[in-house]
């Protein structure tokens, strides 16, 4: 049932057979029924396609298949056949909550767009409502790595094998490359999972509470301290610890991070008790660690305590045939968490958003999914970055026109839900043409739908 796009409904066999027909070559797989019980016993509220009903038909006319429906899920789009001139027929069928109607006998091109609207509406609908359950269940959807790019499958073979152990990891990358991410998967995909995942950003603390947010202090340690606080450590017990910029802490705290870190052991400000702690710490930082230790600013014996293992995250002007991909995952959560609708980019605006150098990286690209799905395709319009081609130089030519292919060919496929004809026509190439590329670039279809 999921692979079908269309039920139609009609009792009618020699219109069944012709619609059976017609949406065969449209690349629209169709499941006919000849009344409306029958059809309706084929519906579920995970059906993912729309339903095309004969609005005059023996028992439940069009309009009573509508409410049946509307029962089953009010989000299925129903497009009901009314006959010619029957205007009050269509009239009553969408105040009723019909998504259409059309007029027998019914114009091709007309019928086509009005299904594949519907579906766009249906896809759409049920990707909305699987994030708003994630949403609600995790307060966010869960850490995932997204990426098909090289760079990003390095990234995941190298830390995949680290996710079933506790050692530390040291996250290399600029401002807004998604570490912060990375350390969520990370830790969500460890056994560690059931426990706190806790963040600290250590240069957006103040140099003289830092100590007092990692370890903790009692009451009366110092002004202010009116009561026992529980620190960052003791609060990720048997969980992970994210120790964001680590190259902002100040040296003297430096050597108390690496005592904990070797004994395992933290002492509370004010205290004169330790006592054990079992975390896993992920540290990340914008800077080179080694040149800052070589030079006294950081501390060598804590550099290569921390860096047990380094794993290097990519910019996104390195890795920009995911940018189609990461956008549309943004515009998805977006709409979602603003009860709105995403419309897929198509291959034009993907080229302009791939023609940007993204100085802001994944955090800026998700603020400007955002954007676009409060503002609508304006929203790239207003944005002077994206307006303007900046190419990375990094790539040779050949690179980039094949990052390019691929990436207009993989929004092509996500806005039409995977479906060979339309992705034809958007692109305005022939079917062999297409197959034959998909095939260069690991292109499977089956991935686009929904």
């Amino acid at each position: 049932m999921n692979e079908t796009a269309v039920v139609f409904i009609d009792d009618d066999p020699d219109i069944r057979l012709a619609m059976a027909q017609t949406l065969s070559l449209e690349d629209l797989p169709v499941e006919c029924y000849s009344d409306g019980e029958a059809g309706l016993a084929a519906l579920t509220a995970h059906y993912e396609g729309v339903v095309l009903c004969d609005y005059n038909m023996p028992g439940l006319d069009g309009v009573a298949v509508l409410k049946r429906i509307q029962a089953i899920d009010d989000a299925i789009p129903v497009i009901i056949l009314t006959g010619q001139g029957d205007i009050s027929t269509a009239v009553s069928a969408m105040q009723q909550g019909a998504y259409d109607f059309i007029e027998k006998p019914f114009d091709h091109d007309e019928l086509m767009e009005l299904l594949r609207h519907g579906l766009e509406k249906r896809h759409l609908a049920l990707e909305n409502r699987r994030l708003k359950a994630q949403l609600k269940l995790l307060g966010r959807p869960g850490p995932r790595i997204l990426g098909d790019s090289q760079v990003m499958q390095k990234v995941i073979a190298t830390i995949d094998p680290l996710l079933d152990i506790s050692a530390n990891i040291m996250l290399c990358g600029e401002t807004g490359a998604g570490k912060d991410a990375i350390a969520r998967y990370i830790h969500e995909n460890s056994p560690r999972s059931a426990h706190n995942f806790v963040a600290i950003n250590c240069g957006a603390v103040p140099e003289n509470l830092i100590e007092s947010e990692l370890f903790g202090h009692e009451s009366g340690a110092f002004t202010g301290a009116d009561k026992r606080r529980i620190g960052k450590f003791e609060h990720a017990h048997e969980g992970t610890l994210f120790l964001d910029e680590v190259e902002s802490m100040p040296l003297p705290l430096q050597v108390k991070l690496l005592r904990v870190l070797e004994e395992r052991m933290v002492e509370r400000l004010g205290s004169n008790a330790q006592f054990e702690v079992d975390v896993r710490v992920i540290a990340s930082s914008k800077s080179d660690l080694k040149q800052l230790s070589e030079a006294g600013e950081f501390r060598s014996d804590l550099y290569y305590r921390l860096n047990v293992v380094q794993v290097d995250i990519p910019p996104l002007r390195e890795r920009k045939e995911d940018v189609p991909l990461l956008f549309h995952h943004f515009a998805l959560i977006a709409a979602a968490r603003y009860d709105r609708e995403s419309v897929p980019l198509d291959a034009g605006q993907a080229a302009r958003l791939m023609q940007h150098s993204w100085p802001g990286n994944v955090r800026e690209l998700r603020n400007l999914a955002e954007r676009y799905v409060l503002l609508g395709p304006v929203a790239l319009d207003e944005t002077e970055e994206v307006q303007g081609a900046n190419i990375s130089g990094r790539q040779t030519l050949s690179e980039m026109i094949e990052a390019f292919e691929r990436s207009a060919i993989v929004s092509a496929l996500n806005a039409c839900q995977g479906s060979i004809k339309g992705t034809m026509v958007q692109l305005g190439i022939a079917r062999k043409t297409l197959y034959d590329k998909m095939k260069k670039y690991g292109l499977d279809k089956a991935e686009f739908k929904d």
